[in-house]
């Protein structure tokens, strides 16, 4: 995976980079395995804008993608490498033995041709899929359910990895790529590796089109807004955002505020993000 940078012959190139798609191996999506995305522009059932800065960007289809890894002890070849609009990373096109087809999320070093199977017995090699208590310590680990059979809810983006750190009884502790350290199920299924398009981070939009490609609206600020909007607005020229603490547009603290409000899974973090040892 590289980065290609743009020659400037327009303001909005100036430090813009890209993508140079040199591991995309086919351009057009499995026509079995997409449907139409329809999107909402951030609203709700009854018209109301529930996440802001939600709209437009370009026509897409949903590609269907294998979380579950349910069909056990069946290989299947990578047939091509694929790009997704709706994910940063890349997209690994299967095909089993049985004649089924599915998409899984490509992991580092998986190439066209290679065999990836999941399963308790399979290898532990870059996109196959095991449960946790056959995963050996100190191994990389992505696509990591939460709960037995549901499918992977974690670590899914663009270059992101878990740690295997250690298993004790039924659970084993999980280094999540913030740096959490998270208690899972020892029968839940992980998939190898890393997964890939590692320069993602490293891609500059540079220009504010790029960004409504995606479909992400422009950000406003509560400084430039009037009173009734935001807590920040209004004043005569322009006002310090003030004491004790910023606000969000409706009034709650903001900056460092603590959200998380889900007490039935504290007993599973063992340490939190950010906090060091």
């Amino acid at each position: 995976m590289g980065v290609k940078k743009f020659k400037p012959v327009t303001p909005g190139q100036r430090g813009m980079t890209g993508y140079t798609f040199e591991e995309i191996t086919k351009s057009t999506p499995e026509r079995s395995l997409i449907r139409p995305l329809r999107k909402s522009g951030g609203r709700n059932m009854y018209g109301r804008v529930t996440v802001r800065h939600r709209g437009g960007g370009h026509r897409r289809n949903m590609r269907l993608v294998d979380y579950k890894r349910d069909k056990h002890g069946i290989p299947a070849r990578v047939a091509a490498i694929e790009y997704d609009p709706n994910r940063t990373a890349r997209l690994a096109l299967l095909f089993y033995v049985d004649g089924e087809k599915r998409y899984i999320i490509a992991p580092v070093d998986l190439r066209v041709g290679d065999m990836v199977v999941s399963g308790p017995a399979a290898e532990v090699r870059p996109g196959n899929s095991l449960p946790i208590s056959n995963i050996p310590v100190g191994t990389l680990v992505h696509n990591l359910e939460m709960k037995e059979g549901r499918g992977g809810q974690l670590v899914r983006a663009a270059g992101a990895a878990a740690q295997l750190l250690a298993k004790e009884g039924d659970y084993a502790q999980i280094r999540m790529p913030s740096g959490e350290v998270r208690l899972i199920r020892q029968v839940c299924y992980a998939t190898i590796g890393q997964v890939g398009n590692l320069d993602h981070s490293n891609i500059k939009l540079g220009k504010a089109g790029r960004k409504r490609h995606l479909g992400i609206r422009p950000t406003v600020r509560g400084t430039a807004m009037s009173p009734r909007d935001h807590p920040h607005g209004g004043g005569e020229g322009r006002q310090p955002i003030g004491m004790p603490s910023p606000k969000t547009p409706w009034g709650k603290p903001t900056l460092g505020a603590k959200t998380r409000r889900n007490k039935k899974t504290d007993k599973y973090i063992v340490r939190r993000r950010g906090k060091k040892r």
